[in-house]
Order: C-alpha cells, then sequence, then structure tokens
C-alpha cells in the first residue's frame, strides 16, 4: 500500500518507519526543511534504539522517503496518517491548530477518494472537526473518510510495540476504510513480527497462535480509548505512590505490597512500581488533556484531578526525603544520576528531575548530572546552571549524595563500592526503587527510598 505520514516526530517517524519495515510505500512529510534533509540522510532528531537503523535500511530499499510537500504525499498516497503535535494549552487542553492546519492542505490537494487518518493524541469529537474542516476546504468535492488509529507506543521500545502490539484500534465510519486500514496492518496481523532490540534488527515469522486483536469501532470511541488508556495508567502509578506514602508511615514495604497487589490477575503488576512520579510527553498531557474535554461535556472528572495532585506532590516529597536526608541543603553538592524522564529515550518533557533540580537550585545546592543521551536536551532545561558530568563515577566525585532520578541499566550495575569511595558522604536516595536497603546498608550507605 501507499501510505504518507505527516509529522516526523516521535509518533510519525516511528509509524512511518515501521509501515515501511512491513513492506510498504511510505512517504513522510514535515515542514521542517533541515529536518528533512537530515532525515534523508539518515540522521534522526530523537533518540529510539534501533529506529536509525531502519531508516537507513527501508530508504536505501526504496520503501521509505521524505519530503515537505503534502500535495506530493497525498496525490500519490492512500491512506494519510495525520501524527501532528498536539502540545498542552495553559488551560490543559489540546492545541489542536497543527491537526487543522494539515486536515486543510490534504483537502487542498485531494483529487480522488483518500482514508485521513487521526495518528495524533487527540481528544474526543476531534474526528467530527477534522471531517468538517476537510468538507469545506476539498473543492473537488471527492468522496473521503476520517478515521481515529491512536498509537500505542512507549518511548524506548516503540518498534517493537508498533510491530508487536497488544491491539490495534480503528475508528470509522465504512467499512471501505476499514478494509484500507486493516491492509495497512496486514503483515503485523498475518505474521508474528518482532524487534530484536539487543541486536536492533526485526524478525518476521509465520503468526502462530493467536493474532493481534484487530478493533473496529466508531471515531469517537477509538479517540476515547487512548486518553482512557493513558489516564488509567497514570491512575495506577499514583495509586501507587499514594500506597508507598502511606506505607513509609506504617512499617510497611511498598514493593511487597505491589507484589502482593500485581499477583491478582485483575489488577496486574504493570505501573505498581512506586517512585518520584510520572513525566514524559504523553501521560501528563493526556491526563490534562482528558480531563478538559470532560468538562466541556458536562462531566467533572475529579479522579483525574487526584491524579494529577498526587503526582505532583510526590516530586515535592521527594524534594523533602532529600532535605531530611541532608539537613541542610544550602552549599551542598549532589550527584543526579539520570536527567530523562525514563530510561533509554533522550525525552525530558516532564520530567520529575527537571522540579527536583530546580527545587535543589533555589535552596542553593550545587547539581553534577549525568545521563546516558539526555544530556545536550537536558541543557534546554538547566542551561549553565548544573554540571554536566561525562559518567557516573565522575558526578560522584566530591559529591555529597547521590540522587537517582531514571531507572537506567547503566546505573543499577554500577560499583557502588566505587561510588562510596567518591562520595563526601554516604548517601544515596533513589527516587527508583533500584536497590535493596540491606544491601546498601552493608555497604555502608546511608540509603533512602520510596514507600520501604
Amino acid at each position: 500500500m501507499k501510505i504518507a505520514v505527516i509529522g516526523t516526530g516521535y509518533v510519525g517517524l516511528v509509524s512511518g518507519v515501521c509501515f515501511a519495515e512491513c513492506g510498504h510505500d511510505v512517504i513522510c512529510v514535515d515542514n521542517n526543511q533541515r529536518k528533512i534533509d537530515n532525515l534523508k540522510s539518515g540522521k534522526i532528531p530523537i533518540f529510539e534504539p534501533g529506529l536509525d537503523q531502519l531508516v537507513i535500511k527501508n530508504s536505501n530499499e526504496k520503501r521509505l522517503h521524505f519530503t515537505t510537500q503534502i500535495p506530493e504525499a497525498v496525490r500519490i498516497c492512500d491512506v494519510i496518517f495525520i501524527a501532528v503535535g498536539t502540545p498542552p494549552l495553559p488551560t490543559g487542553e489540546a492545541d489542536l491548530s497543527y491537526i487543522e492546519n494539515v486536515a486543510r492542505q490534504v483537502a487542498q490537494a485531494m483529487t480522488e477518494y483518500k482514508v485521513i487518518v487521526e495518528k495524533s493524541t487527540v481528544p474526543v469529537k476531534t474526528g467530527e472537526w477534522v471531517k468538517r474542516t476537510i468538507r469545506f476546504n476539498c473543492k473537488s468535492g471527492v468522496e473521503f473518510d476520517v478515521a481515529s488509529n491512536p498509537e500505542f507506543l512507549r518511548e524506548g521500545s516503540a518498534i517493537g510495540d508498533f510491530l508487536k502490539p497488544d491491539r490495534i484500534v480503528v475508528g470509522v465510519e465504512s467499512e471501505r476504510a476499514a478494509d484500507l486500514l486493516r491492509g495497512c496492518y496486514q503483515p503485523i496481523i498475518e505474521q508474528s513480527v518482532s524487534f530484536d532490540l539487543d541486536k536492533q534488527e526485526v524478525i518476521h515469522q509465520p503468526a502462530q497462535g493467536n493474532r493481534v486483536p484487530f478493533l473496529v469501532t466508531n471515531v469517537s470511541s477509538s479517540e476515547l480509548i487512548k486518553h482512557a488508556s493513558n489516564s488509567f495508567l497514570a491512575l495506577k502509578i499514583s495509586y501507587i505512590n499514594a500506597v508507598a506514602n502511606f506505607c513509609e508511615l506504617a512499617g510497611a514495604d511498598v514493593e511487597q505490597v505491589a507484589r502482593g497487589m500485581g499477583l491478582d490477575s485483575r489488577i496486574g503488576s504493570k505501573f505498581l512500581d512506586a517512585g518520584v512520579g510520572y513525566g514524559g510527553s504523553c501521560f501528563p498531557k493526556d491526563v490534562s488533556a482528558f480531563l478538559e474535554i470532560s468538562r466541556e461535556l458536562g462531566y467533572e472528572f475529579d479522579l483525574l484531578e487526584e491524579v494529577i495532585r498526587i503526582n505532583k506532590l510526590q516530586r515535592e516529597l521527594f524534594v523533602r526525603k532529600v532535605k531530611k536526608a541532608m539537613w541542610i541543603v544550602k552549599d551542598k553538592t549532589f550527584a543526579v544520576l539520570g536527567l530523562s524522564f525514563k530510561p533509554n529515550t533522550d525525552d525530558m518533557r516532564e520530567a520529575p528531575s527537571i522540579d527536583v533540580i530546580n527545587a535543589l537550585l533555589e535552596e542553593g545546592a550545587s547539581i553534577r548530572a549525568y545521563d546516558p543521551v539526555a544530556m545536550e536536551v537536558a541543557k534546554e532545561s538547566f542551561g549553565d546552571r548544573i554540571t554536566y558530568c561525562s559518567d557516573p563515577y565522575d558526578t560522584a566525585k566530591n559529591s555529597d549524595a547521590v540522587i537517582l532520578m531514571t531507572e537506567w541499566d547503566e546505573f543499577i550495575q554500577l560499583d557502588m563500592k566505587r561510588i562510596h569511595s567518591l562520595l563526601n558522604y554516604p548517601i544515596f536516595i533513589d527516587g527508583r526503587n533500584c536497590f535493596e536497603p540491606a544491601d546498601m546498608a552493608r555497604l555502608g550507605f546511608d540509603y533512602y527510598c520510596i514507600g520501604r
């Protein structure tokens, strides 16, 4: 099939590359000429394991193309995915101006039937506005369908998530649109496709056992599934963090509590890891947008307000924990390990490290920081207010305490005896519960964690 993906941000680029890997002819479109030039030469704007190799491979095999011209892509392709940004407005609502602009340009370029697909995360009812915009701007009067196909990609494992998903959801208004979208995903449905992260290669095998569920709904239900899913996962995180705070007061261990909960098949163990709170580009934005659209529709979704409040509070409580560990923060030097909001990404959007570091800087502390991939991106948040180090050991040298903010494997595998020897004081404050308290005590650390 011939597929266009408009927007080469995180979702658009991963989707376009993976559709090409499935054998489709894909055109990725972006209005940033420099980004397109870089992509044509194999340089990608984000860190995602394996993505650069797949861009080069599929470009060389002539299945993946890049352009700044929407009319060109619309003319050639049968299915057009809109994957532009929907950043939050100050009110918490999603900014849909980029969606509208692309819908207008697509409409003006259409001369025959197309399926226009919302791939960006958008509030429910956006499809109706996209359809209206296209109808008003399509001078040729050709038939078209607007569909919804939410993404469920996790940064750091996005290629595997796309190629071997838990489910594929499409919201449509016609069988014709459903059939075209089913065709887009047929290689994934018919085969067992996986991504070997270590070898960074895609493995295609005949499907065995159950196929990937292909759920067809109406457009509004599909739009809602994305916001409802992310908000529920954020709720699980806030819930276990609230339980962790209770555990500290009650003398319980949140990891044992979470394990006991997770063994219940109705609950499951995923997203029950207590820590300093969620961040990233999805959960904060999607929960806020879901809350705002519910208000617009006349429903006060108070539960979502509490999810947001707990997540913000978790960062404040962590700063208090740092102060408790140090007594006086002013003029102390902290070695911060991890800046990105999660491992295997350089994404700093809504990262807990930003709030924690800024709070400590305001108290007069000095920060030495290291992250395996997010250092350059972090400079946009911190500038020269902190010291950027070459590795974890350089970070710890002559620091008064370690603060672990991101659970990179590199940090979990550290030589902790060496870290101990480099610090002025043997204080380790773990925002992700990566280590066992008893082990850290044997190594001579004053170890602070969450909910244990």
